[in-house]
């Protein structure tokens, strides 16, 4: 017999917990409609609402299974959208995929089948289906991972490194939790009052998101479609994007510094060029602390990314040789070796991003024009 008390209080907190994730849902839509890393992260939250509502003890229990089929599957495939959410967070430029679509349908169809293949529990299909889909958070926990470390030292928005930590963090431990949690319960159920402390842990996680956004807004989580519309920032001229703070109107002296000796170092000593250049690598040679090196590049020049801001110096660098007709038969290759880039591959998506044309045709116009 399930306590009252915790009967009522789990009903409290699955109460609580929707209404933030509508919350979440509806300002993140509000502010990001046309953008693809925001309506990943209002499918997480649509996703999370049905997960909460199909693991109430009651639902579990009474529920026939093959009526909870559906629910299932969108609560398991919610590893795949939290995994396709981080890569959002941490890449300006994200873009949904036909992979990320076919790995969300793979999962749900998985679950699907494991729910319609437990009617005969003693099945060798059943067995299959059911170490499968308990893999899922698994694999996908681990992916998440690896896309928060693949470009974590290139952000230079404090505020959202800070909240992309924790996202991250809380998200994988809550995963593997629950995995854990159900893995040792009988019918892979929570009890009562593991179903109340799995409610309270995503209900910590998304409180603390949902007060990061209402407190800052959504700007420094995502970029802004305006700033998405404009290209990469001339190396001569750095401007402004719309998401960036405004400076102070008193010059730091120290900041100025700073800038100084930055500007020297990618202008002039075309540090750019450099194999393996990171946040780290420049604030050391400039002997400042990463953090005030982030600040700079991010609030006075307007750039969210370091390698957007050194991809920046490398493209100026390479249209110049290539307009230059003194340099003509030089190889593409050479050229972009040359500005730093560490082979083609990268250099070309850059260069067709920042101009719209490949660096042939960019060669070939300006060439003709001079």
């Amino acid at each position: 017999m399930t306590d009252p008390v915790i009967t009522v209080l789990d009903a409290t907190l699955r109460g609580m917990l929707l209404a933030l994730l509508a919350l979440l849902a509806a300002a993140l839509w509000r502010d990001r409609p046309a953008l693809a890393a925001a309506r990943v992260a209002v499918a997480l939250c649509l996703g999370l609402c049905v997960q909460v509502i199909s693991s109430m003890p009651l639902i579990e229990a009474s529920l026939p299974l093959l009526w909870q089929a559906p629910w299932i599957a969108i609560s398991v495939a919610n590893a795949v959208v939290f995994w396709v959410f981080v890569q959002a967070l941490f890449d300006d430029d994200f873009a949904l995929k036909p992979l990320h679509v076919a790995a969300w349908g793979a999962v749900a169809t998985l679950s699907v089948v494991h729910c319609i293949a437990l009617a005969h529990p003693l099945s060798p299909l059943a067995l299959v289906t059911l170490g499968l889909q308990r893999s899922v958070p698994l694999v996908f926990a681990v992916l998440a991972m690896v896309a928060a470390a693949a470009h974590w030292r290139d952000d230079l928005v404090e505020s959202r490194r800070r909240v992309r930590a924790f996202i991250v963090v809380a998200g994988v431990i809550y995963t593997l939790a629950m995995l854990m949690a159900r893995m040792a319960s009988a019918h892979g159920r929570l009890s009562a009052t593991t179903a109340l402390v799995d409610t309270a842990a995503l209900g910590v996680i998304v409180a603390v998101m949902a007060w990061w956004l209402l407190r800052v807004g959504s700007t420094d989580l995502f970029p802004s479609a305006q700033r998405l519309a404009i290209s990469a920032p001339s190396a001569a001229a750095p401007q402004r994007v719309p998401d960036a703070p405004v400076a102070p109107s008193v010059p730091d002296p120290a900041e100025e510094r700073l800038a100084a000796a930055l500007q020297r170092a990618m202008q002039h000593e075309r540090v750019y060029r450099g194999e393996d250049l990171s946040v780290a690598s420049l604030a050391s040679r400039l002997t400042v602390p990463e953090y005030r090196l982030r600040r700079l590049i991010n609030q006075r020049l307007g750039f969210r990314n370091f390698n957007a801001y050194v991809n920046s110096f490398r493209l100026d660098d390479a249209r110049a040789a290539l307009a230059d007709p003194a340099r003509r038969e030089l190889p593409v290759l050479t050229i972009a070796l040359d500005a730093g880039f560490q082979s083609i591959g990268p250099f070309n998506r850059a260069f067709k991003a920042a101009t719209g044309l490949t660096p042939t045709e960019f060669r070939r116009e300006n060439i003709a024009d001079s």
